[in-house]
């Protein structure tokens, strides 16, 4: 498993992920400090708290293409 975390400040930036997430074949979570979802589901990447980091968990070890995506939105 990779994890490695990221903010989404607005819902566009949530929208553009959850894009990101289902071009990929991996199993992806999003977390915040309480919740759990799947990374691929924008209502549910949405009902996250967008104002404090995320934890991406991504189902794989080598996903060096989704990495390469998500760095506008790491920390």
């Amino acid at each position: 498993m990779t994890t490695l975390r990221i903010r989404l400040s607005l819902a566009e930036n949530a929208k553009a992920v959850a894009k990101i997430f289902n071009k990929h074949a991996y199993d992806v979570d999003l977390r915040d400090e309480r919740h759990v979802v799947n990374a691929k589901s924008t209502p549910g990447v949405l009902s996250l708290k967008l104002s404090s980091p995320l934890t991406v968990e991504v189902h794989a070890d080598n996903c060096d293409d989704l990495l390469h995506e998500l760095q506008p939105y790491r920390v």
